[in-house]
């Protein structure tokens, strides 16, 4: 495809309620969208950078800045999302804006051929299971309500947030609360160290899915060690950047279940790569949110439908996050959403609530 221009657009998206993990509290997101336009049709991506480098190093302003000075750039020649990714490789890391970019090609390339991205990576279901996310909570009673609530509206699987100080007992409050039968997981964003295997080793009476990301990002040797001193599975997702980082986990045994965040691997491409290696190796994965608009979260959606897909995601509905999205919402049904089956990402910004929302926009010509 010929690219004939790059829109950047940033909007503003307020959060239902403060979400708390163990490195900070968002209230709202900046979000950064890539709108690609060639001659044949327009293609969207969802940049899911933070507007402070507290989950990664990537932050909302540099993304847009990498995208811009770095990246356009190399877009020189009729290029496919393949072409797109190859041509990134020179730029080391900023795998949040290359996910962007090239999702925003490859809708653009899937709506100009008629496929979705759902039938492009390999669906194998028409809906997906969905599990919900849930933050750290000033009380157990706010959070057991908050629990009873998602469970009432119908997830199929609850992931509580921890961190130092907040772990063993809120876990021990919804088993007692909820009971065996709730799929419960635990999400520490790297907030613990080796020297607290013993305190994390208590949570495997409570019959944990799994615990995700207990120690740093970079460091797989003690995620191995720790694996060997617990009984409850234990899931990556910071430490996974790339098919590269998946396999070096795997082979050292850091893990037995692995959280796919496109944005955080570098895009769709690469995501797909890691399924088809973790499947091939025995190793479940699940697809994580990053509080996507309804763009991001078609993708993810699509995404989760892919058979080595196993356990339930984080593709919550479009009102656990916001009240009102930028695309049409989407909606639980029976514990499950949808996959798109329109050309492309399947769904198309709202104008109207699109325009509402727009903080600033930058049009950048190419060729």
């Amino acid at each position: 495809m010929k690219i004939t221009g790059v829109e950047l657009r940033r909007i503003a998206m307020p959060l239902v309620a403060p979400f708390r993990t163990s490195f900070g509290t968002e209230t709202s997101r900046d979000v950064l969208l890539v709108r690609v336009v060639t001659p044949d049709a327009e293609g969207w991506g969802e940049c899911v950078a933070m507007s402070e480098p507290l989950y990664s190093s990537e932050y909302v302003e540099g993304a847009a800045e990498v995208i811009r000075r770095f990246l356009l750039p190399l877009l020189t020649d009729d290029l496919d999302a393949y072409g797109v990714s190859r041509a990134m490789e020179p730029i080391k890391g900023h795998r949040m804006a290359k996910a962007a970019l090239e999702t925003a090609v490859l809708d653009a390339q899937l709506r100009a051929s008629g496929e979705s991205f759902g039938r492009f990576l390999g669906a194998a279901r028409e809906r997906v299971p969905c599990g919900v996310s849930v933050g750290i909570m000033d009380s157990i009673p706010q959070l057991l309500d908050a629990v009873e609530g998602y469970l009432d509206e119908g997830y199929v699987r609850i992931k509580l947030k921890i961190e130092p100080g907040w772990d063993v007992e809120p876990v021990r409050a919804v088993r007692e609360r909820f009971g065996d039968n709730v799929l419960l997981q635990v999400d520490a964003n790297a907030a613990y160290t080796l020297a607290d295997a013993q305190q994390l080793a208590r949570l495997d009476d409570f019959g944990l899915l799994l615990i995700e990301q207990p120690l740093a990002n970079d460091d797989l040797v003690q995620h191995a060690e720790l694996a060997k001193r617990l009984r409850t599975p234990v899931c990556l997702d910071e430490s996974i950047e790339s098919a590269e980082h998946a396999a070096a986990a795997i082979s050292l045994k850091a893990c037995s279940i692995i959280n796919i965040k496109p944005g955080r691997i570098g895009g769709y491409l690469e995501a797909r790569r890691i399924h088809d290696l973790c499947r091939a190796h025995g190793i479940a994965v699940w697809c994580g949110g990053m509080l996507e608009t309804g763009l991001g979260r078609a993708a993810n959606v699509a995404l989760a439908a892919l058979p080595g897909f196993t356990l339930p995601g984080d593709t919550s509905a479009s009102r656990r996050y916001y009240a009102t999205d930028i695309t049409e919402p989407f909606e639980l049904d029976g514990g499950h959403l949808d996959v798109p089956s329109g050309p492309g990402l399947g769904v198309e910004p709202i104008k109207d609530i699109l325009e509402e929302v727009t903080t600033a926009t930058e049009w950048i010509g190419l060729g």
